[in-house]
């Protein structure tokens, strides 16, 4: 089965194409980062408007790039929640009109799932179960995988995701959109040592995540070392080294600390902030000193992309899942609330009977 798989949770535009047999045939991404920079965000309704410009184009691009046409597409994966309403619509909209002109099945796809499950792409992928770390744009997750479908909630952010923190951080900090990549560039000129920031939640028991407060005291430091003149080059270097090396710290202990608490000991890592150099370093120490295996996507993957989307679909449209007449968009969607694999191929067999 050939699934064309298509992205549009929120500001990259991504569209693969994945074969059954040969793997991932080709793939493309077009990043709206340039034009979102200006605004400090993403504007929703610039991000429809430009997934609109751009499937079309994309699409064909990767369709002459795998050596296929539309009539070698036997389904069609679309990201269908979480996301901006708008974008996913696009999307949506998209996958059904194409899915209908080619008399093809077509399936809405969870975009966490798609993160999570982006390492199976890799040569050297994880095998079931394994715990996950999600950490992407304002979502920070920990899941136990059981099977494709078969997620269990360990731990979740109770306020700003990771993601959200490192942009507010480099909003303080004077610095562009996206935060997280102009922190770590920032922080690789900071002195270490010379503040040390709290690592939330660490001392108390649980999973959860919680960066709000790394925030409060990001400024309450800036504010308070700044000299007449406000803050300088050495100290933003300084706060932003802080920053991210609290961030990284309590992303590895409360990885750990999963890991400990289910005795799974294999680890994923996906979602943008996965791409981020520090917390690679640190997960990866895990490896040796507590008998850990780590996976992570290739840095194309961590962000948003069709590859995922194109892989995760394939697997559930394999099982015989499919999406009915009516486009799907949904901009909250609990992981936790997908299907198994088990009980769709029971479905399919009750709809047979």
């Amino acid at each position: 089965m050939r699934v064309l798989g298509i992205e549009t949770s929120c500001d990259e535009t991504g569209i693969a194409l994945y074969d059954s047999n040969d793997g991932l045939l080709a793939h493309a991404l077009h990043s709206q980062v340039a034009a979102h920079a200006a605004y400090g965000g993403v504007v929703p309704e610039l991000a429809s408007r430009d997934h609109i410009r751009r499937l079309l184009p994309l699409c064909e691009r990767v369709l002459d790039e795998a050596g296929c046409g539309r009539e070698d597409i036997d389904a069609i994966a679309y990201t269908a929640g979480p996301g901006l309403i708008g974008a996913l619509l696009v999307g949506s909209t998209f996958a059904h009109g194409l899915a209908r002109g080619l008399d093809v099945p077509v399936l809405g796809v969870h975009h966490m799932e798609g993160h999570l499950l982006a390492p199976m792409l890799e040569e050297r992928a994880p095998a079931f179960p394994f715990i996950a770390l999600l950490v992407s744009g304002g979502h920070t997750q920990l899941v136990k995988v059981e099977a494709l479908g078969r997620y269990e909630l360990l731990g979740e952010s109770v306020d700003d995701a990771a993601g959200e923190a490192f942009d507010k951080a480099a909003r303080m900090l004077g610095l562009g959109y996206p935060g997280g990549p102009a922190v770590a560039k920032m922080a690789l000129s900071g002195t270490p040592g010379r503040f040390r920031f709290p690592r939330p939640m660490t001392s108390k028991p649980g999973l959860d995540f919680s960066f709000s407060g790394l925030k409060t005291y990001t400024r309450n430091t800036l504010r308070d070392e700044a000299g007449p003149e406000g803050a300088d080059e050495t100290l933003r270097a300084d706060v932003a080294l802080a920053f991210e090396q609290a961030v990284v710290d309590t992303l590895a202990i409360k990885c750990r600390r999963a890991m400990e608490q289910t005795g799974v000991r294999r680890l994923v890592v996906a979602g943008g902030v996965g791409a981020n150099r520090a917390l690679r370093e640190r997960l990866t120490a895990l490896e040796g000193s507590h008998q850990a295996e780590l996976f992570f996507p290739r840095l194309d993957f961590c962000t948003d992309n069709g590859a995922m989307i194109a892989y995760a679909g394939h697997e559930r449209l394999v099982a015989g899942q499919r999406d009915g007449t009516e486009m799907l968009a949904v901009p909250r969607w609990p992981l936790t609330e997908l299907p198994g694999l088990e009980e769709v191929r029971l479905e399919g067999l009750r709809q047979t009977v």
